[in-house]
């Protein structure tokens, strides 16, 4: 039998469309524990690849004869070396191309909406690590907002659209991954925004982020309005765009609401956290299309596989919305959050232009999931 081979992009069409999978994940369990790929219908077996070593012959019982089987491993290489021998004894089996590395740096380009005077908005979905991108295309101009560090896919995009990127913006310092806005301004002449109480400290130059900006992509009437929205950083920067969308960066997700200590300030900012969530979202329609910078879990996504939901409806399902007193949502918030991400401090340093480190570096302080939320 021949060993088939599965790409990023192959993956992610099964977990939107919520298909079946069966998983041999051949990394460290400690690894697999950590991060893995998550989709609605996949079913998982880990067993390290030093355990295979000898052969498979122990593990041939576990897998189903009526589902697609897909090895895993970090980089590809080991995941080739099990899938050959899984063919040899008989199953047909594919690899993950590129490995888990591969997975955590493939986006998705989703499209979320029509804008006024024939613009569109698109979701980049990076459904390994759980980051949401957006770009905003109009009249041949285009903007990007929490855009990764995969700079070349928005590039591409905007490129195959017909549109010179002219803005670029953050909603906020990231720290769980590295940003591309500064690159994208670079690459293309565009004008790089930042929320200014979050960048204190960085190393260049950018164009101040403040609420009540409005910056006009294209020539027609599609504003970017910037409303300050505090809690998850002290610069947090919501967007509303066309009167239709509100990019709330990592203040609010679809199940879950944005985590306030990732400067260590989680006593400090869970007030302003419950300010912007309780008080301010509250002043802005609720028919807007709430777009945020992450999903937690792979139930977030919509058929088409993007993230979306109207502001109204978050108010009546999200649990993060409907804690009343005061004293329990900060309770609440400051005592279930999650572990850190990864390398949190570097990304941050990073974002700040205090550090460079060289890609290699950049993509294993991003390796993991992201952990923005408290849910």
């Amino acid at each position: 039998m021949t060993v088939n081979v599965m790409t990023s992009k192959e993956v992610t069409k099964k977990v939107f469309n919520k298909e079946e999978l069966f998983i041999l994940d051949v990394r460290n369990e400690g690894d697999f524990e950590d991060w893995k790929i998550e989709g609605g219908n996949f079913e998982y077996l880990n067993v390290p690849y030093f355990e295979l070593l000898d052969g498979v012959e122990g593990i041939i019982e576990k897998f189903p004869t009526d589902k697609e089987i897909l090895v895993v491993c970090a980089k590809e290489g080991s995941s080739v070396m099990i899938s050959e021998m899984l063919s040899e004894a008989g199953l047909s089996v594919s690899y993950l191309k590129g490995g888990m590395k591969t997975w955590s740096e493939y986006l998705e380009p989703v499209k979320v909406g029509d804008l006024n005077g024939g613009g569109e908005i698109y979701q980049f979905v990076r459904i390994g690590k759980g980051c949401l991108s957006y770009m905003v295309v109009s009249n041949g101009e285009a903007a990007i907002i929490d855009g990764t560090r995969m700079t070349d896919v928005y590039l591409d995009f905007a490129k195959n659209k017909g549109a010179k990127i002219t803005h670029v913006f953050d909603t906020h310092l990231h720290a769980d991954h590295i940003s591309g806005g500064r690159s994208i301004a670079e690459k293309t002449g565009a004008t790089y925004w930042l929320p200014p109480k979050d960048a204190t400290e960085v190393t260049f130059a950018y164009q101040p982020l403040e609420e009540g900006n409005n910056v006009t992509i294209g020539n027609t009437t599609i504003n970017i309005h910037a409303l300050y929205s505090p809690g998850h950083t002290i610069g947090s920067t919501s967007f509303i765009v066309d009167e239709k969308f509100l990019l709330s960066g990592d203040i609010l997700f679809i199940d879950s609401i944005g985590r306030p200590d990732l400067a260590g300030k989680a006593d400090d900012w869970v007030g302003d956290l419950r300010k912007t969530l309780y008080k301010r979202y509250r002043e802005i329609s609720e028919e807007l299309t709430v777009l945020p910078a992450h999903f937690m879990i792979v139930e977030e996504l919509n058929e088409d596989g993007s993230v979306a939901e109207k502001l109204g409806t978050l108010f009546a399902k999200n649990h993060g919305l409907n804690i009343e007193d005061e004293k329990e949502f900060r309770k609440i918030v400051t005592e279930n959050l999650p572990p850190q991400p990864n390398s949190y401090q570097e990304i941050r340093e990073t974002n700040m232009g205090k550090i460079n480190p060289d890609e290699e570096k950049q993509r294993e302080m991003e390796i993991g999931p992201n952990r923005c939320a408290v849910r």
